[in-house]
């Protein structure tokens, strides 16, 4: 019960303390999860925001299910997934209310771009973050190139072409499943 609770309590905090989205919160569940609680290595957090993008749903909300499940089963997938869903609903709510309320302010324009740019940094520094222990192997410290090239040809792809982004993982899942096992 005390896992639980503090799972919920964990999550609740997250979320509260979570702007711009999911991807912006990443780097809060990074630092909870990884760094702070350790109930997960840099490796485990970065399968799970892989696993996360072939689930459908909201990241930060499915990324709470998966550390729950790890921590204490269903009960925990339970627990971190009210957690992160109970303080952003109340809090938009409330928001919403306000917004259509006072959106022709220019302060409450001036606040909304600010948390913009804030919102954005938080994704630019999980993404860097994943991708730097995602191209360094740390058991024998050094670059994975496999990894490297996969990269480049999903992003070149992803960017020139814009094809369903399911599309490019399941190419890169066949080629990864082909591939590492070969070279590793």
């Amino acid at each position: 019960m005390k896992l639980l609770l503090e799972i919920v309590f964990t999550f609740m905090q997250i979320s509260i303390l979570s702007f711009g989205g999911g991807y912006a919160s990443m780097s809060l569940v990074e630092k909870q999860i990884v760094t702070i609680k350790h109930w997960m290595t840099y490796k485990e957090f970065s399968d799970i925001v892989t696993i996360d993008e072939l689930t459908p749903g909201p990241v930060a909300i499915n990324a709470a299910t998966f550390v729950g499940i790890k921590m204490a089963g269903i009960p925990g997938a339970i627990a971190a997934t009210i957690g992160a869903i109970l303080p952003p609903c109340i809090i938009a709510f409330i928001m919403v209310k306000l917004y259509y309320r006072y959106r022709k302010m220019k302060m409450v324009n001036g606040a909304l771009s600010g948390l913009r740019c804030m919102a954005v940094a938080m994704v630019i520094s999980t993404t860097i973050s994943i991708f730097l222990n995602a191209l360094i192997n740390n058991e024998v410290k050094s670059i994975d190139y496999i990894f490297l090239l996969l990269f480049s040809f999903a992003f070149f792809i992803l960017r020139k072409y814009k094809p369903n982004p399911l599309l490019i993982m399941f190419i890169c899942g066949i080629i990864g499943l082909i591939i590492y096992p070969l070279f590793s």
